[in-house]
């Protein structure tokens, strides 16, 4: 009959190896907790009694990186397609928003006080309706999304010249993570 724990190559006689115990075994008689009872092993020397007062908390790896240079064309490629679909995001944004406000008299009722106020005796005033329709307002978003597409492009590739610039005088951003269980 095999032993199930595995024997120790460094040891002369050839005996099995028992690890040292964190616990001394108690005095005068085997443990009440353990492999060994049921006879057939020691005296109870090698087993080891729980602690009943410890906690048993996960333990979080971490490690501290440091980001020592962010490549400009990829901060370029990212920064792009993010300003496209911010400026996706605001004509459809105005779009309902136009939608909504149309539906809810608001350019015919302020139209109309403002026909009112400027108007002449032939009856033509500043037709606030006509000014703001939805092809206009549409035409004058996408403009304003265009041009925040590429300052935002433009703007964080200049960002990662910078930070690499900087980096390399102080080292740049040191990052702590860590992982959870």
């Amino acid at each position: 009959m095999t032993s199930a724990r595995p024997v120790d190559p460094y040891s002369q006689d050839g005996q099995t190896y028992h690890p040292p115990q964190a616990y001394p075994a108690p005095p005068g008689g085997a443990p009440s907790v353990g492999p060994q009872q049921g006879g057939g092993g020691t005296d109870g020397a090698g087993v080891r009694r729980p602690r009943t007062g410890a906690r048993t908390v996960p333990r979080t790896r971490k490690a501290r990186l440091r980001v020592a240079k962010a490549d400009p064309w990829s901060v370029m490629k990212v920064s792009f397609l993010l300003s496209i679909a911010i400026g996706i995001c605001t004509i459809i944004a105005v779009w309902v928003l136009w939608m909504v406000m149309d539906a809810m008299g608001v350019f015919s009722s302020i139209g109309d006080v403002i026909i009112e106020a400027t108007g002449s005796e032939d009856g033509s005033g500043f037709d606030l309706e006509a000014f703001l329709s939805l092809p206009r307002v549409l035409m004058f978003t996408t403009l304003i999304a265009v041009i925040n597409v590429v300052l935002a492009t433009a703007l964080a590739t200049l960002g990662a010249f910078i930070y690499n610039l900087s980096a390399g005088f102080v080292g740049g951003v040191e990052v702590t993570l860590a992982e959870d269980e």
